[in-house]
């Protein structure tokens, strides 16, 4: 990503005439594996984030901020730009617009109990009207969420991980998980194809008998 911001600028100079030439040009950038790794919660994990959630001193938009995000799979930017009138609480689903969603397409998210009740009691607090919830930004308060759960590697984009990886593990198929994470392309969501491997075997065994 700085070699990416880099040869923007060196391109900006090229174009002002301020440099000859583009000293990087023909560099490509390196895939950053970390960009593929899939972080959930463990066990464990989980069970220490729900009583950081609890604690006092966890600011009650981040409790519903990131209950909505581990029972719904929406992205951070998502999240932050919902509004009250995209949200139907009587049917239990959110609609991400495509202003604001990394695919620029309308998607229609379910919501299960547990975020539905969040969001629910996030109204009766703030009012009907406007942003869910007004912030452009939660890095401090998500990095305090973290220092108090004791949970190291893991960002708040892992959270649509999480909320993945166990759909997966439950026996939810991939192209319903595609759906619900609103990717335009499988392969992005065969990522936590491993996560399902009696799948496989379970179809493997449906061979049995057969010639």
């Amino acid at each position: 990503r700085d070699i990416d911001t880099l040869k923007a600028a060196l391109s900006k100079a090229l174009e002002w005439g301020l440099i000859d030439t583009h000293p990087i040009a023909a560099v490509k950038r390196v895939k950053d594996q970390n960009e593929q790794r899939i972080r959930y919660l463990s066990a464990k994990e989980e069970a220490r984030l729900q009583t950081a959630l609890r604690a006092d001193t966890t600011p009650d938009y981040l409790r519903i901020i990131v209950i909505v995000a581990m029972h719904s799979g929406l992205r951070r930017g998502e999240l932050l730009q919902l509004d009250w009138s995209a949200v139907n609480l009587k049917a239990r689903t959110l609609t991400v617009r495509a202003k604001t969603a990394k695919s620029s397409k309308v998607r229609h998210v379910p919501l299960n109990t547990k975020a539905a009740a969040a969001l629910r009691l996030w109204r009766m607090k703030t009012g009907r009207r406007g942003p869910v919830f007004g912030l452009t930004d939660i890095k401090k308060s998500w990095a305090t969420l973290m220092e108090l759960a004791k949970i190291e590697n893991f960002r708040f984009h892992d959270l649509r991980h999480h909320f993945a990886s166990k759909l997966v593990m439950a026996g939810v198929d991939l192209n319903t998980v595609r759906e619900l994470l609103g990717h335009s392309d499988i392969r992005m969501t065969l990522r936590y194809a491993h996560l399902a491997p009696e799948h496989k075997a379970a179809a493997v065994a449906m061979l049995v008998g057969g010639a």
